[in-house]
């Protein structure tokens, strides 16, 4: 079985540390990005979000937002799965959706990434 609990590491080096899932599926963690809009040094921003439990057999889904407001106006939303290979080790996949502030409704085309 997935467990989402614990420190995960992305190919970009970022860290994610989810604290505990609770019994409802709920989660919250910090997540210490390196890669920013804004350049700079990494930050903690705060992770919340929910599990759906698998069916039997089955590796659980998530979904989580990350708010960046400590650094940068912009929130980013992933959803994915955990899946376990045969070795044991245990992999998050996900899609991202990054959401920049902008000035106005003409500006909105460039505000998702």
């Amino acid at each position: 079985q997935c467990q989402l609990t614990g420190l995960w590491r992305n190919e970009q080096d970022s860290l994610m540390e989810i604290s505990a899932v609770r019994d409802n599926g709920d989660f919250q963690g910090k997540y210490l990005t390196r890669v920013t809009l804004a350049g700079g040094c990494a930050r903690v921003s705060p992770v919340k979000g929910a599990q759906q439990q698998p069916g039997e057999g089955g590796w659980p889904t998530f979904a989580f937002t990350v708010r960046w407001d400590k650094f940068s106006n912009a929130t980013t939303a992933f959803a994915g799965q955990c899946f376990v290979d045969a070795g044991g080790k245990e992999t998050l996949t996900t899609m991202w959706l990054l959401r920049e502030a902008v000035g106005s409704l003409e500006e909105d085309w460039k505000a998702t990434r």
